[in-house]
């Protein structure tokens, strides 16, 4: 690939996150070495962070659904430019298997695509069903994906006129139990508040947006560990999603705009109770890619969260949530991303990255 330089040993001086221990790093046949290599290429010197995560990207997806392959590349390469070296593809139509065979791009785990109930999503997104279907098509797409499933919660129901549940709660209950049979994960797209008990109370994993989030809701997620991608930046859409509905739906256009006005306490509620929290951009749908600094920068004005703890959110931490070599330690897949200045103490930082480096090939 144009830009990608050097086979041989590479050298980064600097300070190496998250321990803080100021050292040489040496990459060595694709991966960390902390043994001195007299001849390797110095490459830049800063702050060197493990490769930062989107935990909920669709690469494959514009707003009009599955995007060819010259386009996926588009997309995967402006996540990689900005420092993202591992994706969650929360869903896609497209096949982006692909991507799996380039060293140049970024390590894709996928949920397979969007389980939504039947006429009740995004046109041409997801594999549209109905409850008694749900066991069957999550076993389809537990096999499509890498170990995660997503459903659609809730969205707009036109009888009602608001958000309300895609699925009753027995339904959920054998479609998680189902995917957890096949050693996958369940993840679920949900705005209100409706919909929630009962993903809970199914054994649900994850949740993305959140934004209908109750005290009690969020003590059970900390009580089990649910984790919470929340798309902050995603979820600044909320009142032009509004405007968009309020003529036809006065309703939803109201609780949209109530959830968006109350998410940043919600945030910094589930944060404050130990809710597990990851960094996820939404990118592929409206939102461009590569805004993955925006999201971890967000996490910390917008939710409350510690500098260090937006950084993990979208770094380390992610990376272990995800199964996936956390820290820069010996013998480590040398994927990281190098930085002038110190992004725990400024996280606009993350913005201007000076090297990344994929797979030991400094990529940008």
């Amino acid at each position: 690939m144009s830009g990608t330089r050097s086979e041989g040993a590479l050298r980064v001086r600097g300070v190496v996150l998250p321990e803080g221990e100021h050292r040489d790093l040496y990459v060595v046949g694709g991966r960390i070495s902390y043994t001195p290599v007299p001849d390797a290429d110095l490459i830049g010197e800063g702050y060197v962070v493990p490769g930062l995560v989107d935990a909920h990207c669709h690469v494959g997806l514009d707003a009009d659904g599955a995007v060819p392959p010259p386009v996926q590349e588009q997309q995967a390469v402006a996540d990689r430019d900005a420092g993202t070296l591992l994706i969650r593809d929360a869903g896609s139509a497209a096949d982006t298997r692909w991507i799996d065979d380039r060293d140049d791009l970024p390590r894709i785990i996928r949920a397979g695509r969007h389980i939504a109930r039947t006429k009740r999503y995004i046109r041409n997104y997801g594999a549209e069903v109905e409850p008694l279907e749900l066991v069957g098509t999550v076993a389809e797409q537990a096999t499509r994906g890498d170990g995660w499933v997503k459903l659609v919660g809730d969205w707009i129901d036109r009888g009602v006129g608001d958000l309300a549940p895609c699925w009753p709660g027995d339904a959920l209950a054998a479609g998680i139990a189902k995917a957890h049979e096949l050693g996958a994960r369940v993840t679920a797209h949900v705005f209100g508040e409706d919909a929630l008990p009962d993903l809970l109370a199914a054994g649900i994993d994850c949740l993305e947006h959140g934004t209908g989030l109750t005290e009690g809701l969020i003590a059970e997620m900390a009580r089990r560990q649910v984790a919470l991608v929340p798309t902050r930046r995603q979820i600044d859409n909320f009142p032009e999603y509004a405007a968009q509905g309020e003529a036809k739906f006065p309703a939803y256009a109201r609780h949209m705009r109530d959830l968006h006005a109350r998410v940043d306490d919600t945030l910094r509620a589930a944060y404050e109770a130990g809710v597990p929290i990851y960094a996820g951009t939404d990118a592929g749908g409206v939102l461009p890619h590569g805004l993955v600094a925006t999201e971890i920068r967000m996490l910390a004005e917008c939710a409350g969260m510690s500098p260090a703890d937006a950084l993990a959110a979208g770094s380390w931490r992610a990376r272990e949530w995800l199964g996936r070599p956390a820290r820069l330690e010996e013998g480590a897949p040398a994927d990281f991303v190098v930085y002038a200045g110190d992004p725990v103490a400024d996280l606009r930082t993350l913005a201007d990255p000076v090297r990344v480096v994929l797979r030991g090939r400094v990529v940008a």
